[in-house]
């Protein structure tokens, strides 16, 4: 790593050679092999985008010049280039984040990682420059995969509506946002990548005309008059430069001097460009290159000689999902699979492989997808939508204005629900029981173990005349948490002792915290407080029996993996003072605030989402009621914010 371990930051990048930007770029697939290999974490796209992270920090002046990416994950490579070279907690707890972040580098802008946001950045910054009158550049790296956003191209209408205002947009084009990427744009893509440019055509033609007397120069103007035409026979870029956007490319991604040339022109040309760089996703490293899934976009901890996982952690919640999809496949005619570029992580390849005329991939377009239920159901099919908890935010109006109020039998299924941790903020699944409670008619499951993942998906998919969501964690599922007993729809994981004529605590467990629950209850009732623990898995709408349920205690505690606002914890609070029932509630989540990357057991414990911390509180609770209330000690070891989660 002799060149690498010299950059300090992009200007070091100045005075290398060809040869040595070669060297360089070699000696960075290198490392990043060997760093995330031994961490995880998003290897294949930056394999890819070396040589061209390196031709924009050579043509632009960053931090002064804004490069903006989209999505975060492929900037690994630009957070080496900019001084940040430790990666040996890479997405842990006090090491890099596996995005953009503000607090680690001035180098970075956008730390949100939801794909196709960067043209609408980038169009805001190129505005901003142009009221202050700056000459900064603003520069943004979009991949393929989000062009298939649809504020992607929100943001280029707008962009192209200002011929003079200098912006460069960089498609990183790998024909894969995860997986290949799909659509009308990629088979458009796919021309432009395959067709010889017309540049080169024009080039060798004013060549020889300007060689032939009397007729050539007239020619040559007549042949160059018609340019545009000549373009779209040729090298159909036409949609771009239709919008008002030069095109430039395509451009080998992996040719520094070919990414210069073009960098240069585009950062001369005053006005919106766009470059089109052709990049292999994987590139350098053979086990990613013969991944034809997803080429390695994200791995686990892994040999870095052959690519094999080095530990298996068992079956996880989205496997559950994805066999149970296929048994229903099998089973129900009706039964369609929607994905946003995201097939295999959320686990529907196998449906896909087993129904491939039922499944649509609709790219990086969440909004289109969850209206595109809508016609589905409205067509006499079920479509199960598919996707991470976190990326249904962007959908809320299409799920609220045209699958509610249309009542339409859709089943949205939210993997990686609740804290996941090392992908930091944008990336936990935790406000979707808050924004879907304001929604009509809807109903969301929150199965406990892989047993309730698959019975509480054919629960939903048996509706046909609402939208129903299940929702689940990441990683590995644990061993089933039977029941013991039924009250209306919740199920009982424990009871007091028998003979306990009035318990203290009924405590509400949601989804995959039911384990920590029935732990809290064994810690409680180390102290002499009696309790009650059901889980009820379908928590929107409140059951209507939990009030009577309640009645019969003297406390209720709530526990869920959302954030305490608008959650599970408030919406079982409504119901019991809709019926009456007057007793203490404590609602125990996930703060109000954007969390830090680290393990999922750490951040739990910072915000105090523990066994320990939680039965303290409720100990304290419960004394207090007592008449024998005491300060409860530290004993526990509760972190400053775990406060917030309590107040």
């Amino acid at each position: 790593m002799a060149l690498l371990s010299r950059i300090r930051g992009p200007r070091d990048l100045d005075r290398l050679s060809p040869e040595q930007l070669d060297q360089l770029a070699a000696e960075i697939r290198s490392f990043l092999v060997d760093a995330v290999s031994k961490t995880g974490g998003h290897l294949g796209p930056n394999l890819g985008v070396v040589e061209l992270t390196i031709a924009l920090h050579r043509v632009f002046e960053s931090p002064k010049d804004k490069v903006l990416w989209d999505t975060g994950h492929q900037s690994y490579v630009h957070k080496l280039l900019t001084g940040r070279q430790d990666f040996s907690k890479l997405k842990m707890k006090g090491g890099l984040s596996g995005y953009p972040a503000q607090a680690e580098s001035d180098h970075d802008v956008i730390e949100n990682s939801h794909a196709s946001t960067v043209l609408g950045w980038a169009d805001g910054l190129a505005k901003a420059n142009e009221v202050l009158k700056k000459d900064d550049h603003v520069v943004a790296v979009i991949g393929d995969g989000a062009l298939t956003g649809g504020m992607a191209w929100e943001a280029l209408n707008n962009i192209a509506a200002a011929k003079d205002r200098p912006l460069v947009i960089v498609v990183n084009d790998n024909e894969r946002s995860y997986a290949p990427t799909i659509g009308g744009l990629a088979n458009h893509l796919a021309t432009l990548r395959t067709t010889d440019g017309y540049e080169r055509f024009l080039a060798r033609g004013k060549d020889l005309l300007e060689r032939t007397p009397v007729l050539g120069k007239p020619l040559y103007e007549t042949l160059h008059g018609a340019k545009k035409g000549l373009k779209d026979f040729i090298a159909p870029q036409g949609m771009f430069e239709d919008l008002g956007l030069k095109y430039v490319g395509p451009i080998d991604g992996h040719d520094i001097e070919a990414l210069e040339s073009a960098l240069q022109r585009a950062k001369r040309f005053g006005g919106p460009v766009i470059v089109h760089c052709l990049t292999e996703k994987g590139r350098g490293y053979q086990p990613a290159l013969a991944d034809e899934a997803d080429r390695f976009h994200a791995v686990g901890k892994i040999h870095p000689d052959t690519g094999l996982p080095i530990a298996s952690s068992g079956a996880d919640w989205t496997s559950v999902f994805g066999e149970e999809m296929v048994k229903l496949g099998h089973e129900r005619e009706d039964i369609v699979a929607i994905t946003a570029a995201m097939l295999q992580p959320v686990g529907l390849d196998k449906f896909a492989k087993a129904f491939p005329d039922r499944v649509y991939d609709v790219g990086i377009a969440e909004q289109h997808a969850a209206v595109s239920a809508a016609g589905l159901a409205t067509g006499g099919l079920h479509p199960v939508f598919a996707v991470y908890a976190t990326f249904l935010n962007r959908a809320f109006d299409q799920v609220l204005m045209d699958v509610a109020l249309h009542k339409c039998g859709v089943t949205f299924v939210l993997d990686r629900a609740g804290v996941t941790g090392t992908d930091g903020a944008s990336h936990n699944g935790m406000w979707d029981m808050s924004i879907l409670q304001v929604v009509p008619g809807l109903r969301i499951a929150a199965p406990r173990d892989a047993d309730q993942v698959r019975a509480q998906l054919r629960e939903a998919v048996e509706v046909k005349d609402a939208p129903t969501v299940v929702r689940y964690s990441k990683g590995a599922v644990g061993p089933a948490v039977k029941a013991v007993g039924r009250v209306g729809g919740m199920d009982v994981l424990r009871e007091p002792a028998e003979g306990t004529k009035s318990p203290d605590v009924l405590l509400v467990s949601v989804g995959a915290l039911a384990p920590m629950c029935l732990e809290i209850a064994d810690l409680l009732d180390k102290q002499g407080i009696s309790t009650t623990v059901v889980d009820p898995r379908w928590v929107k709408p409140v059951d209507a029996a939990l009030p009577a349920l309640a009645a019969r205690h003297r406390v209720v505690v709530t526990v869920e993996d959302n954030s305490r606002v608008g959650g599970v914890g408030s919406a079982v609070a409504q119901a019991l003072r809709d019926a009456g029932v007057d007793l203490p509630l404590r609602d125990f989540g996930i703060p109000p605030l954007f969390l830090d990357h680290a393990s999922r057991k750490e951040v739990m414990a910072e915000i105090g989402l523990t066994a320990p911390d939680i039965a303290r509180q409720v100990t304290g609770l419960v004394s207090k009621i007592d008449g024998r209330f005491e300060e409860p000690t530290d004993s526990v070891g509760a972190a400053e914010p775990a406060e917030v989660a309590r107040d």
